[in-house]
Parts: C-alpha cells; structure tokens; sequence
C-alpha cells in the first residue's frame, strides 16, 4: 500500500493500549477490557479490509475471503501470510501463526517475570502473564473479525495460545 508504520512503533502501541485498558481503565474488570481491545480491533479491521479490497470485486463464498485474510490481508499486516489453514468444511476455519510477533517476546515462565518472585508469588505472576498475554490476542481476534465482517461474514473469532509463540484463530460463522 501507500502508506507504511513503523512495526515497533505498532507493536508499541497495541502493548500500550492493552496495559492502559488493562491496568488503567478498566484494572477490576478484565471482561469490559477485553471487549473494548476487541471492538478496536474490529474497527481497525473494518476499515483495512475496506482499503485493501477497494479494487477487487467482491468475494463470491466464504473460502475466498478467508484466503484474502490468510494471504493478503495478514500480509499487509505482519509482512507473512497466515501458516496454516483448516476447515471442517461446515463453516469452521482455524487460521494458525506459528510464530505470531506479538507473542514472540511474551513468557508464561513466571521465573523469568521476576527474578525476586517468591514461591507464593509465582502462581499469580503466572496467572498475570496469562492474562495479559490473552489480552494481547483479542485485537487481532477483533481485526479479522471486523475485516470478515466487512467481507459479508458475520463471525465470532477466538484465539488458542497454548502453544507460544503460535497463535491459533478460531473463525466460526454466526449464520
């Protein structure tokens, strides 16, 4: 495209923008932050989506636009295409990163959260990791749903982290 940002500067600001939510604004309901990460996520891909298929007709099924995500879409985005596609042929996709940068620098190993970390504590500094690391994933989940939206596709997208760096995105259709 056009017009290019920085990936640090990027990257950045979708870490700062989850700690803000996360530990800020809304610090006592993980919920409500998650929800508003999500609708940024869609708005943002809701407008990508609308740029970056301005000169293409429109999509004729489902597994097409699924592929402008994998390929282009995520292409513009993290300068790699999606690593892995399933279906189960009833309307259910998995789109697998197997090395998602956003995750590439987060650890769940609460040892390496703290060195200073007693045993009491490293549960929960665990738990923290978790937690923010999840929090990371609900703006791409909302991208690719508001760039599906955008496509004709109502769906709900999740994401599957337990296996860092990789990063799985459930895309199941709400028709």
């Amino acid at each position: 495209m056009g017009r290019e940002v920085s990936e640090s500067c990027v990257d950045g600001v979708v870490m700062e923008m989850v700690a803000a939510y996360c530990g800020r604004f809304y610090a006592a309901k993980p919920e409500l932050a998650a929800g508003r990460i999500e609708a940024i996520g869609f708005q943002v891909g809701h407008q990508l989506s609308e740029r970056y298929t301005m000169e293409r007709p429109r999509f004729t099924d489902h597994l097409e636009a699924i592929k402008f995500i994998c390929k282009d879409f995520w292409s513009e985005l993290f300068k790699k295409q999606i690593d892995n596609l399933k279906t189960n042929h009833r309307g259910t996709f998995v789109l697998q990163d197997n090395h998602f940068r956003w995750l590439t620098r987060v650890s769940l190993d609460p040892a390496v959260e703290s060195t200073d970390a007693t045993e009491n504590d490293s549960g929960s500094l665990g738990d923290s990791a978790a937690q923010t690391t999840s929090m990371l994933l609900y703006f791409p989940c909302g991208l690719i749903r508001g760039a599906l939206t955008n496509l004709g596709i109502p769906c709900a997208v999740s994401a599957d982290m337990s296996n860092l760096p990789a990063c799985e995105r459930l895309h199941d259709p709400l028709d």
